[in-house]
């Protein structure tokens, strides 16, 4: 009898642990919130821009068969997300019900338009975003054990944005209050988005052509290297609102006191001090980065590299810098996603970018202008996040190329 038990405790106990086996741990995390999402209200809709909307579920946003549609979609990517399906199928499965939900919030807003004022806004609700986070969190998780091809994933980065551009232009998101907020605001839009852009670019630009050559010194001046790097501590340790208003009365007085200064367009508000502080901030990612590519490089190459006869200098362009590049890169993929984000706070001091339309939003109660600048500026840093990943991944298998020839 205590043998029989024994037996039968010994398999409950392996058939748990194979049941647990096969389920994903963050698949524990998501498809409950995928599923709850289902529940929450998933439109919002408002009489007007600034007053707060009423909440509306699945079921009174969408037809039946829109809606049981919507249920099948999160229900079967709650079901992958759960269990340890191959982590392709996982990926493919959360992309198609994000794009599922985005598709459906459009139809929603039809829907909830015919019944309304031509002054009415509909957004997307709480239920919406729970369930799109829900997708990316899968998707993120499946992705991580995917080990897809470099050129593949820079694609991937490269055709995102455009898939978005491609659902706004196909009018099926024409009725969300977003979209009617971006129809008022197209002109001032792509102006600010080309602000945004040289502002995180330009900056970038600038640190590479500063900073690069900054950690090399610091390679090879050891005792100077403290004093540069404690100096850009310092600097990256000023918050980023300070730094900029930091910048406002230096700059004054040389546009003040130096003739062709204006004429540049240096003054103490505007793009020149948000260039200026979000070229500080940039320095240090760089130089440290660079500093420890050059510094990693193994020294049995560099006795090769001085056995083959190089010179100094032919050492360091031939041999080091080409070995420190996936180090560098990744400190520029830090400035770079940095960069968009800080590039927003540049709008308080005249600096423009996407932030203007945040703090216009929020000055407003608008949260729909808030989001025409906030959401730009997360598929900025995301396909920024890929591009650069892929182009690190590019740069390490060159190198393991090189070696192995």
């Amino acid at each position: 009898m205590a043998e029989a038990a024994l037996q039968a405790s010994t398999s409950r106990s392996r058939s748990l642990m194979w049941g647990m086996a096969r389920i994903d741990r963050v698949g524990l995390l998501a498809a409950p919130i995928a599923v709850a999402a289902l529940f929450l209200p998933f439109m919002n809709i408002a009489a007007n821009r600034i007053v707060e909307g009423e909440p509306r579920p699945i079921l009174e946003s969408l037809t039946s068969v829109q809606a049981a549609g919507l249920f099948l979609a999160v229900g079967a990517m709650a079901l992958a997300a759960l269990l340890r399906v191959p982590p392709a199928s996982k990926a493919v499965m959360a992309g198609a019900t994000a794009l599922v939900a985005a598709i459906f919030a459009g139809l929603a807003a039809d829907n909830l338009a015919a019944d309304a004022g031509s002054f009415a806004r509909i957004r997307p609700a709480s239920g919406f975003w729970l369930l799109l986070f829900a997708c990316f969190l899968t998707m993120a998780n499946a992705m991580a054990h995917i080990r897809l091809n470099p050129w593949v994933r820079l694609a991937l980065g490269i055709s995102f944005p455009f898939l978005l551009v491609l659902l706004v232009a196909s009018g099926i998101w024409s009725n969300l209050s977003l979209l009617k907020e971006y129809a008022n605001q197209a002109q001032a839009f792509w102006r600010e988005a080309g602000q945004h852009l040289f502002l995180s670019g330009g900056s970038l630009l600038f640190a590479c052509i500063a900073g690069i050559p900054l950690g090399i010194f610091c390679r090879y001046a050891s005792r100077a290297r403290p004093t540069v790097l404690n100096g850009l501590t310092f600097i990256q340790t000023i918050p980023s609102l300070a730094l900029f208003g930091l910048l406002i009365a230096p700059l004054s007085w040389f546009a003040a006191h130096i003739p062709f200064a204006a004429s540049l367009g240096i003054k103490g508000i505007g793009t020149a001090p948000a260039l200026l502080a979000l070229f500080a901030y940039s320095l240090l990612p760089i130089v440290l980065n660079t500093l420890a590519g050059l510094e990693n490089v193994p020294a049995a190459t560099r006795e090769a590299a001085r056995g083959m006869g190089m010179t100094g200098r032919q050492q360091l362009m031939r041999v080091e810098l080409p070995l420190a590049l996936p180090a560098v890169l990744a400190g520029i993929r830090i400035v770079l996603i940095q960069n968009i984000g800080l590039a927003t706070i540049a709008a308080l001091i005249g600096g423009g970018g996407f932030g203007v339309f945040v703090f216009q939003g929020l000055s407003q109660a608008a949260i729909d202008l808030v989001l025409l600048g906030v959401i730009p500026t997360i598929v900025l840093s995301f396909t920024a996040a890929v591009l650069m990943d892929a182009l690190i991944d590019i740069s390490r298998a060159s190198h393991r190329r090189t070696r192995s020839t």
